[in-house]
């Protein structure tokens, strides 16, 4: 499978990174091409990760019939303009997260990949990671008893970078932050959500800069969820039980468990299997969803990118900021 990728910019090298070092393992996945609005600036990525073309238009990149899948990895505010723009030259898509700016945006080209028979799945990494089924071990085997309650927080010190800031670059630490705790709190607790409660505190710019979000669902179990652009958090989720708690290290990318019981005591640790930098598992879910003639990952089904996509767009509404 070659891989080609939308975008040159930060979160690319990591991309990159990951696609080569499933190369080097051995793996039928490939470091194609790049593309950038700037040639030489596509020449220098592919230079520097061994990927064998660069294009100074994502149009050119996507009319090479060798591109096999193609990773969106602009900024959430063009991911609409071009993962259309990858459907309607036949290519399958691997698109970051934020999905799109809004819920209508993201129907509307999942209704277009299905029309198209395309793979789309959302790269939000931590739904792929061997991480997400190790806890949902842990809560089965009920070595913390019956589960009532979780809590997840993510917050960095951002508002330096103007993607975050401003309101036409769909800005805020909801569609940027937010959205792993609200797929932490999911993924332990199941997708469907009774009902939502949530604060925020905006940015001079209008954006919400921090938000509280409470989540209950239909079996009573809550998810209590904070994410903020304005510092450093410590990224803990802790999942409640009645004989003891689950600790994971870094919801954003876990790092390691631990179960304590009901004198908080530490009575177990699990490591999570080494990778390469995380990103390789989505990748690998999509080869195997290409292989089999799939056009979603079950790891992150359409129906789940629309849900979460229409929970972020609610409360947006509700916190009084523009979609668009």
């Amino acid at each position: 499978m070659n891989v080609a990728l939308l975008g040159a910019g930060n979160i690319s090298n990591s991309m990159a990174a990951a696609v080569k070092g499933l190369e080097r393992r051995g793996e039928d996945i490939f470091g194609y091409g790049v593309a950038a609005r700037d040639l030489s600036r596509a020449q220098d990525f592919a230079e520097k990760y061994g990927f064998q073309k660069a294009y100074g238009s994502y149009e050119e990149m996507l009319q090479d019939p060798e591109v096999d899948l193609v990773y969106v990895a602009t900024p959430h505010s063009m991911h609409y303009e071009h993962v259309k723009l990858c459907l309607e030259h036949g290519k399958p898509v691997l698109c970051e997260k934020a999905f799109t700016m809004t819920a209508w945006q993201a129907e509307e080209i999942l209704q277009l990949a299905e029309s198209k028979g395309l793979l789309l799945t959302e790269a939000i990494w931590t739904r792929y990671m061997p991480s997400r089924q190790i806890i949902l071990d842990l809560i089965d085997s009920g070595i913390i008893g019956k589960v009532t309650s979780l809590s997840a927080n993510l917050g960095y010190a951002l508002t330096h970078v103007p993607r975050m800031t401003k309101p036409e670059l769909a800005g805020g630490a909801l569609l940027d932050l937010g959205v792993y705790p609200i797929n932490f709190a999911c993924m332990a607790f199941g997708d469907e959500i009774a009902d939502v409660t949530a604060a925020c505190i905006k940015w001079e710019t209008g954006v919400d800069a921090q938000d509280s979000i409470t989540l209950t669902f239909p079996d009573g179990r809550m998810a209590v969820l904070y994410c903020s652009m304005l510092v450093q958090s410590d990224r803990l989720g802790v999942i409640n039980g009645d004989k003891g708690y689950i600790e994971v290290q870094n919801i954003n990318n876990p790092e390691e468990l631990r179960i304590f019981d009901l004198q908080r005591r530490c009575i177990r640790t699990v490591a999570v299997p080494e990778q390469i930098n995380g990103y390789e598992y989505e990748v690998l879910s999509c080869r195997d969803a290409l292989k089999d003639g799939r056009i979603e990952c079950p790891e992150m089904p359409h129906k789940t990118t629309l849900q979460i996509m229409r929970l972020m767009d609610g409360l947006r509404k509700k916190w009084g900021i523009p979609e668009e």
